[in-house]
């Protein structure tokens, strides 16, 4: 419902931005097909993720052999044409901030298990669910931001997009 609610949001605020012509030959159109490339961008970055589900975890793995959660993050990324920090502390700095009540696919999410220090990230997939490397002896999976391990944990949400 929130992310149904900011898409409106969204849609509206853009929809104001595309009336009227602002460039030479533009169509009044320029705001809508930005935000479709967007969306794009977003949602072929999930799928990228999607399709590493399964793969096992590996401490410094950033490949389709193994990931650790930022190699998932950085390898994603990649897959699409943008290159990103290579670790979760230069993620979190090198990203801009998102509401976590605003969150789009293809947000990342960060964790702390510890006070006040970012150890985790996920991409955010829509629904409320992020895709990850969890941990050793485990492999890459969706989980929810409504479990209470998670959102005890949740520390905010970055994007690249």
């Amino acid at each position: 419902r929130i992310l149904l609610g900011a898409a409106a949001l969204l849609t509206i605020t853009l929809g104001g931005c595309a009336t009227g012509s602002r460039w030479p030959g533009d169509n009044g159109q320029h705001g809508t097909a930005a935000v479709d490339r967007v969306a794009a961008t977003r949602a072929r970055l999930v799928r990228v993720a999607t399709e590493q589900i399964g793969t096992p975890y590996r401490y410094g793995g950033n490949s389709s052999s193994g990931f650790d959660c930022s190699g998932l993050v950085e390898y994603a990324h990649r897959n699409i044409g943008l290159q990103v920090p290579r670790t979760t502390t230069q993620q979190w700095r090198s990203a801009r901030a998102v509401e976590t009540g605003r969150l789009a696919p293809g947000d990342l999410v960060f964790f702390s298990f510890t006070e006040g220090k970012s150890r985790h990230v996920g991409i955010y997939e829509g629904d409320g669910n992020f895709i990850h490397a969890p941990s050793s002896g485990k492999q890459v999976g969706r989980a929810s931001l409504d479990n209470p391990f998670w959102r005890q944990r949740l520390v905010g949400a970055r994007s690249f997009l």
